[in-house]
């Protein structure tokens, strides 16, 4: 006779609500942390000397278990939330939002279909139909939470491909040997990393002198092409500076060729909920498809990206996985997730963001971006005021980058390493046309003026 299995990690026993007490103490006490942390990697050596030896067959329980992670391991990591965290593009997650992130995890909710999860769904669509409506999208459009915006560019290409097979097999037409997708040089890594998955090629338009590309740029490129062009890419604001592409007249280039047009707005198309920004955005409309990361400008947990379609019908025919597990879930009027992008299985992820905006409103969110942008402004203002200190070119959004003039990449560096040594801040050296330089990314309303200033005063 086969064993029974035990069933105490999943019984309702004291042992269970001190594990679930201690959790979600630390929990509690990480949200509402007033200094939070800024911390920084150990070395493999540090950490296999202080924290190695946790899984053992007996388990070494909660109260051990949550105090290595809290002494030990989460020292380890540096806090996105920081304000002082300027690298990268960085994450603030309104406390609402991390408070839900544990309610998510905590309901065992599965996203990826009406009939398991038609509140959560609900939920996540009352989010993603608000942020079509923002960027102007026409009603009919919708779309899904993904991991991320490499997901979501590559869901997205994935289904303007399909588009355009399905195009010319109704016209009669071949498939050309190799498909292209057009973007410019400044566009995310991530077009390319699609590209590379998907098998097919990337064509690049140059940019003019302020790194924007534009209609005109794109077209010569769709000419060259012809055919072959199945999708073309705009970028609302690049993640080196922060630069928003001629979105309108790409997607007009797009659209007299009948070419999908693809936004990817993972970090700047937040900026498009100012109103006093949203001249910068003109086009963003007509997309076929968009991309906007919640968890980068939209004070979001990790991880979330929402992907809209002009016509989600396109993704279904794209995405939608056959199975006999699955019948009962195909052909049917409901909305399913996961039928819109690369996935199956999907976590709720956008129910932190639906809670946090329900808590706080939409002005809340217009106000924390558009200060990201009026600091990144002011910023900008003080490095050009200062001695030594010059700027690689004006930010539009919310990055700004800049020099210290006569230094070295080495130099850079060990400048950065002392900073988060101190605990001061986390900046790391980027590049411009092989010049090292420095660059702020601005996300956290909790970022202030004196931080930025205290930082720059360091490199004097």
């Amino acid at each position: 006779m086969p064993a029974t299995p035990p069933d105490h990690m999943h019984a309702i026993s004291s042992d269970t609500e001190r594990a679930v007490d201690d959790v979600l103490d630390y929990a509690r006490r990480r949200a509402l942390y007033q200094d939070v942390p800024l911390d920084k990697p150990m070395t493999p050596r540090d950490l296999e000397r202080l924290a190695s030896g946790s899984i053992t067959a007996g388990g070494i329980g909660a109260r051990r278990a949550i105090a290595l992670f809290e002494n030990v391991l989460a020292p380890a990591c540096i806090s996105t939330d920081h304000p002082g965290y300027l690298s990268f593009i960085p994450s603030a997650p309104s406390k609402a939002s991390l408070a839900f992130d544990v309610v998510v995890s905590a309901s065992a909710v599965y996203g990826g279909s009406w009939m398991e999860g038609a509140g959560a769904v609900f939920a996540e669509n009352e989010v993603l139909h608000w942020l079509a409506r923002e960027f102007g999208m026409p009603a009919a459009a919708g779309g899904v939470f993904v991991q991320g915006g490499t997901i979501g560019n590559l869901s997205a290409l994935v289904t303007a491909r399909d588009a355009a097979r399905r195009r010319a097999a109704s016209d009669g037409r071949q498939a050309p040997a190799r498909w292209i997708v057009v973007c410019s040089a400044e566009a995310h890594s991530s077009i390319a990393s699609a590209a590379a998955v998907m098998d097919v090629d990337v064509a690049t338009a140059e940019v003019d002198a302020d790194g924007r590309l534009r209609g005109e740029a794109v077209a010569r490129v769709l000419d060259e092409h012809g055919a072959a062009v199945f999708a073309v890419v705009a970028t609302a604001g690049t993640t080196n500076f922060g630069i928003v592409d001629d979105i309108a007249g790409i997607a007009e280039a797009a659209r007299e060729r009948n070419v999908w047009f693809h936004v990817d707005g993972a970090y700047g198309l937040a900026a498009m909920l100012v109103p006093e920004l949203r001249p910068a955005f003109d086009g963003v409309g007509l997309a076929d498809s968009l991309i906007v990361d919640p968890h980068k400008w939209l004070f979001a947990p990790f991880d979330a990206c929402a992907l809209l379609y002009r016509d989600p019908e396109l993704a279904l025919g794209a995405h939608t996985q056959k199975a006999e597990y699955l019948d009962t879930l195909t052909g049917k009027p409901d909305w399913n997730p996961s039928d819109l992008a690369i996935q199956l299985t999907r976590r709720a992820r956008g129910l932190p963001l639906w809670f946090s905006l329900a808590t706080h409103g939409t002005d809340q969110y217009r106000a924390s971006i558009a200060h990201g942008v009026e600091l990144a402004r002011r910023i900008a203002d003080e490095i050009e005021a200062r001695d030594g200190l010059s700027l690689v070119r004006d930010p539009q959004l919310s990055v700004v980058v800049f020099r210290r003039d006569g230094w070295s990449l080495a130099d850079y560096e060990a400048w950065s390493a002392k900073l988060l040594d101190d605990q001061q801040g986390f900046v790391v050296p980027s590049s411009h046309r092989g010049e090292p330089v420095l660059r702020f990314a601005i996300i956290s309303p909790l970022t202030t003026f004196e931080l930025l200033t205290g930082i720059l005063d360091t490199l004097e």
